[in-house]
């Protein structure tokens, strides 16, 4: 790999990488601060739900957006308002200002996000070689995964030392940081246009949905997450069920980055999966199996090791879908179709966390996590029974984007 190429990716997963450690800083301390102020489990449901709710509205505007303006430009500005985000909630903390202006704060947040997350992913391909794609992309999910282990870990860590307002200030500076990596980076290069399709907005939900590998792989992916992501209980899990402190909370948080870092090192070491599609609706399954362990787990060493192996395994999923979108997709209409994957990624990420906290607070906090472990099982069961071609899905290498997108 020439040296240029190399020094580009390392920029653009640094950059990718330090946002990511800024979202993974704010989630991780917000969700604390608001659950040991309030002890409201519903608390939790709303810190989930004010983030979803860009991503349902914002989803057309900002993969329009991506497609007809400079990605770095847009990653540059993102990166710098996610900065702008730590500075308010570190204000907001200083002054104990109430739950109202937290959440606020975070609509914008998933705002930022809800442009971010798509023009980000869509410059990858626009400035990488085809042939380093996947290269980057196990690159790019070790690095984050790194970010998203110390971000947690230091603000649990730090919360036992310091007040909140510190921590989201030092958000701020990350978020700089990463403006700074992303402004660095070389201009991506011109995209054709395909016809009528530049000012169609509903080209990418087209194209998701006309795709027989696309859409079922996303489908999997988001209510599998939806189901039986416990991000959001780990307050309550760590406080009611494992009766730990803040520092217990950090490791918890930094469990599933820990094994999703571990996976990245072994996976750059393993051949390419044979059969990509098979392998996801396993470690899909065997992700809810997990949930339905750390439901019933009263150890915070086993909860620990459970969250360690649900990393691994999300890391496998999360590598086969982006690199299959990547391959997949044409380079017209990337930022609409990345918009519509982060609607089915962010959805289910922020819309999970406000789900389980809703059937937390109704069920109970452990059969709550138990239904979400089973739920995402059945889920892969009907994927795999409806969309076939999943399971038949050749390597990833040899995919391509279709002759008439």
């Amino acid at each position: 790999m020439p040296d240029a190429v190399l020094g580009r990716i390392l920029r653009l997963v640094a950059a990718r990488s330090l946002n990511t450690f800024g979202r993974a800083v704010i989630s991780a301390t917000v969700l604390w601060e608001l659950y040991a102020r309030t002890g409201d489990q519903l608390v939790l449901a709303g810190v989930g739900l004010v983030q979803v709710i860009p991503v349902i509205l914002l989803f057309v505007p900002a993969g329009t957006l991506v497609d007809h303006t400079d990605r770095r430009t847009l990653t540059t500005i993102a990166a710098t308002l996610t900065g702008l985000v730590g500075v308010g909630l570190a204000v907001a903390s200083a002054h104990d200002a109430p739950v109202g202006v937290y959440l606020a704060i975070l609509l914008v947040h998933g705002c930022v996000t809800a442009v971010h997350s798509p023009a980000s992913a869509s410059l990858i391909p626009l400035i990488i070689p085809r042939e380093d794609l996947e290269r980057t992309n196990r690159l790019g999910a070790s690095a984050q995964e790194l970010c998203a282990i110390l971000g947690p870990a230091l603000a649990g860590l730090a919360l036992g030392a310091l007040d909140a307002r510190w921590i989201y200030a030092f958000v701020a500076v990350s978020g700089l940081a990463s403006a700074v990596m992303y402004r660095s980076l070389p201009k991506p290069r011109t995209v054709e246009t395909l016809g009528g399709a530049r000012k169609d907005w509903r080209v990418g939900l087209r194209f998701i949905f006309r795709s027989p590998l696309l859409l079922p792989a996303l489908t999997l992916d988001m209510f599998a997450v939806l189901f039986a992501g416990v991000t959001s209980l780990l307050p309550a899990i760590a406080t009611d069920l494992l009766h730990t402190d803040a520092f217990g909370y950090g490791l918890l948080r930094s469990a599933q980055s820990t094994g999703a870092v571990t996976m990245a090192i072994l996976g750059a070491r393993l051949p390419p999966w044979r059969r990509p599609g098979r392998v996801l609706l396993t470690v899909v399954a065997l992700f809810g199996a997990v949930t339905i362990g750390v439901g019933l787990s009263r150890s915070l060493p086993l909860t620990i090791a459970l969250l360690v192996l649900g990393g691994m395994l999300d890391n496998i999923s999360v590598v086969i879908r982006m690199t299959l979108e990547q391959m997949v997709t044409p380079d017209a209409i990337r930022g609409r179709v990345s918009a519509v994957h982060y609607v089915f990624i962010g959805m289910s990420n922020e819309l999970g966390t406000a789900q389980v906290g809703g059937m937390a607070t109704l069920l109970g906090t452990v059969p709550a996590i138990v239904t979400g472990g089973a739920l995402a099982i059945l889920v892969v069961g009907a994927v795999a029974v409806k969309w076939r071609s999943l399971a038949a899905m050749p390597p990833l290498a040899e995919l391509r984007p279709p002759p008439d997108p």
